[in-house]
């Protein structure tokens, strides 16, 4: 195992990558709808303002239920038909929004929509770390962000448009329709017996795909399992929190004026999506383990510098900084799930840390949050800078584990 000088080039079916491009695509857009498009369904549905927190809660509940258990039926299921029915059901829940007359009623299609969500997201991720390799994986999490990004665009036309919000439901819902339907007439093509998981990491240890029966307690048992859990949660919660937080510190403690930090942040979450193109072309010089390891290392830096009491600016290049030197962690954690633990678990390891990774997300800037509302905005800072180094101890803990 290891990660040797240069990483290996799998063979890879162009059609099938290319559908799992648009996946991730339509992954990312109803991430995008919900912002631009509550005001207005609020007023339509007569709720308050803050009731969107139900409905987050309910996709949050459904997500990490999903991902959990997708990771334990893979085996059972194939990845061709999980990605379908999965696929079909997140685009049920979609048209479920576009037609719900009252929140009773979105909120159970919220719950699908994340139940439907977590699975595609497992899935894609497992088979993806089998057949892609590190340059695909880079750039298959790119467009899950160019899906986040095209969400608020898509809703944006329909209500500038003059139509209702209900309509930017039904677009991306007859998307997933169709992607379902692609999904469906693909099933046999997505096995991984063939995939060209011969010539990926860890493959050698897995020379049928990650469909071995293995006993979960096995899986359960490894130290590598929970620390690998931990890596994935404190990343997303980095990320999420520093997206989240950047704006208040930098207007608050560092005097941007409110339309020049808006652009930060737009910036920063599009540092995010540069990263992953630009270090897609070069990690497979590098490798993997040199790529995370200067990824995670920059984004303790980039924290550092937006701790550091100073100008505006500085907090500004450690916010880029951030961006741009996370841009690869996520997915190349994910690819390097079968070297940490063996590929008869990795399937299982990933739906984990697909989990894991959403309650990170959801946790984590809660917590900051509490600590800019009570110490201050400059806390941001510092508590970007202990996350860094507790994955930094995560990550050394769980390559030091063979």
């Amino acid at each position: 195992m290891g990660d040797p000088g240069r990483a290996a080039v799998p063979v890879i079916r162009t059609s099938l990558l290319l559908l799992a491009y648009c996946a991730f695509i339509s992954l990312g857009l109803p991430d995008g709808l919900l912002g631009v498009g509550w005001p207005s369904m609020a007023t339509n549905l007569r709720v308050s303002t803050d009731t969107v927190g139900v409905l987050l809660f309910a996709s949050t509940v459904g997500y990490l239920i999903s991902s959990v258990a997708a990771g334990f039926t893979l085996a059972r299921l194939g990845v061709g038909r999980l990605l379908a029915g999965s696929t079909a059901i997140a685009g049920l829940a979609l048209a479920g929004y576009a037609v719900s007359p009252a929140l009773a009623l979105l909120v159970p299609c919220a719950l699908l929509a994340g139940f439907g969500g977590g699975a595609i997201d497992a899935g894609l991720n497992a088979y993806a770390a089998s057949a892609f390799g590190p340059r695909h994986m880079n750039w298959l999490h790119a467009f899950f962000g160019l899906g986040v990004a095209l969400g608020p665009l898509i809703m944006t036309g329909v209500i500038s448009g003059g139509l209702s919000w209900r309509w930017g439901y039904g677009l991306v819902a007859g998307a997933q329709a169709l992607l379902a339907i692609a999904f469906a007439v693909t099933v046999r093509a997505w096995s991984r017996d063939d995939a060209g998981a011969a010539n990926t990491p860890g493959a050698a240890e897995r020379p049928d795909g990650p469909r071995q029966a293995t006993r979960i307690g096995a899986t359960l048992r490894m130290p590598a399992v929970w620390l690998g859990v931990g890596a994935f949660a404190v990343y997303v919660g980095v990320e999420v929190a520093t997206g989240l937080w950047a704006y208040l510190l930098l207007t608050e403690d560092r005097s941007v004026s409110p339309a020049i930090a808006g652009l930060c942040v737009s910036a920063y979450w599009g540092s995010l999506f540069a990263g992953r193109v630009v270090q897609g072309f070069t990690v497979e010089r590098l490798g993997t383990g040199r790529t995370l390891t200067a990824g995670l290392t920059g984004m303790l830096a980039g924290s550092v510098l937006m701790a550091l009491p100073g100008p505006g600016w500085l907090a500004v290049a450690g916010l880029m900084t951030i961006g741009f030197a996370a841009a690869p962690v996520f997915p190349l954690l994910t690819l390097t799930t079968a070297d940490r633990v063996g590929g008869e678990h990795a399937d299982r390891v990933i739906g984990l840390q697909m989990a894991a990774s959403g309650l990170g997300g959801a946790l984590i800037p809660a917590g900051v949050g509490v600590l800019v509302e009570r110490v201050g905005e400059h806390t941001l800072g510092p508590s970007l800078v202990v996350l860094s180094l507790l994955l930094l101890a995560l990550y050394a803990a769980m390559t030091g584990r063979r």
